[in-house]
């Protein structure tokens, strides 16, 4: 079985955005219904969504931030 890596991108101050290659399931195991006809699914992160998981644009109106970086690679060894 291959495993391919998905790319989960954080979007500064907005959604998580990753291909469309992926099953979400809530606590009891329910999937939800990834968007159609999408490349890339967005999920919300300022928990204000009228669409959770999935983003739908309320983190602009609600003032949400979020402007993490990860830290830069090491440098090469000298």
């Amino acid at each position: 079985m291959s495993e391919e890596t998905i790319t989960i991108r954080c979007r500064e101050n907005g959604p998580l955005v990753l291909p469309a290659k992926f099953q979400i399931v809530d606590h009891l195991g329910n999937e939800f219904v990834l968007p159609a006809g999408k490349e890339n699914v967005a999920l919300c992160r300022c928990g204000h969504a009228k669409s959770k998981p999935f983003c739908d644009g309320s983190h602009k109106a609600c003032g949400f931030q979020a402007s993490e970086t990860a830290p830069p690679p090491a440098p090469p060894p000298a």
